[in-house]
């Protein structure tokens, strides 16, 4: 996920910043960078990561590496570019940091393309911009772009630059339509039902399977049927035993989430955000075994045995389970490679 860092470091006092900390807070930005001896302030009004140079920081930021190489907490080393010679000097140190923070008045893509090149996935590249403009800039260069952008702009931006950061960290799905083999019932088991703090829409839901690398589209509960008012926050995903795909790309179990969890929401053309978890619901409830195939794979889930639970086709329409059956097309989220404690390994991996 890219990340949003607001200043609120300007020379002004801290009542006329302090309107940019709580609009960072209310926008979901990751962390505020402050001045030195403010971390106290920022965390009475509310939970956010500080960035300051400052020890009791979260993450510690300086321009001194020396310093930051003393520091136990979060490093962050923040350089400004006027030359190749700072270039390689953010290159050189930002392998020794959490953090590169870069700088340039007089911006060039081409020393930014040098930085991620040299650095990515070795440490977290954020850039400061001054508006959406920039920070556009910095999320897109190279195509994998920085990891995220420090703003240093009224409050007004904040929101705008969040709602670019939002989307240029979505994940896009190759959903793929997988033709139904058999649908038969087996008997009791714990179902787990997924409340979440967003609503869902029509067309969207979550990725569940038994199989870590096949997954199917599970239809939220935001239709309404005569019997039962629609619930649009509700996934029921299936028993406890199911993966469903997190918004990292891993898997987890259906029986290891829990309240304030993040997992995928998916719609049926693959695009992603991710939800979080209000509740779990886990009751015993009669399940349905579906089985489907693609390209010769079998592909298998379990869900509740009623028709409130629904899969989704390639047009995006919901299909019940009750009314599903063989030859019918839905969708699932198909991958080659299978996955050792969620994460995606290069074995011999068989589910069956």
């Amino acid at each position: 996920m890219k990340q949003l860092w607001v200043r609120a470091d300007q020379d002004t006092d801290w009542e006329k910043r302090k309107k940019l900390v709580t609009t960072a807070l209310e926008n979901g930005a990751a962390a505020v960078v402050v001045k030195r001896g403010e971390t106290k302030k920022v965390k009475e009004l509310g939970k956010i990561e500080t960035v300051a140079p400052d020890p009791e920081a979260d993450i510690y930021l300086s321009t001194d590496i020396k310093e930051l190489e003393k520091a136990k907490n979060k490093k962050a080393f923040h350089k400004d570019i006027k030359n190749k010679e700072d270039e390689k000097e953010i290159t050189l140190h930002g392998k020794k940091t959490d953090y590169v923070v870069v700088k340039s008045s007089d911006w060039k893509v081409i020393p930014l393309e040098n930085i991620i090149a040299s650095l990515k996935g070795k440490t977290k590249i954020m850039v400061e911009a001054t508006g959406r403009e920039d920070a556009k800039l910095a999320l897109q260069t190279l195509e994998i772009g920085a990891d995220g952008v420090v703003l240093n702009a009224d409050a007004s931006e904040i929101k705008k630059v969040k709602e670019l950061i939002d989307e240029a960290s979505k994940e896009k799905l190759a959903l793929v339509p997988v033709k139904v083999k058999s649908i038969k019932q087996v008997g009791m088991g714990d179902r787990v039902c997924i409340d979440t703090c967003s609503m869902f829409c029509v067309g969207e839901g979550m990725l569940v399977g038994s199989q870590s690398n096949n997954l199917f589209l599970v239809h939220s509960e935001s239709i309404e049927t005569q019997y039962v008012a629609a619930r649009p926050f509700r996934v029921n995903a299936g028993p406890v035993h199911a993966y469903t795909r997190m918004p990292d790309g891993s898997t987890k179990y259906l029986s290891e989430l829990s309240s304030g969890d993040e997992v995928l929401a998916v719609d049926w053309r693959g695009n992603t955000r991710p939800v979080v978890i209000g509740r779990l619901k886990i009751e015993k409830r009669p399940l349905m075994l579906v089985e489907a195939e693609h390209d010769g794979k079998i592909l298998k889930t379990i869900l509740q045995n009623a028709e409130t639970i629904r899969l989704v086709d390639v047009k995006g329409k919901a299909i019940s389970i009750t009314a599903l059956k063989e030859g019918d097309e839905v969708l699932a989220y198909v991958e080659d490679t299978g996955r050792h404690f969620g994460m995606k390994v290069a074995e011999t991996i068989t589910e069956k």
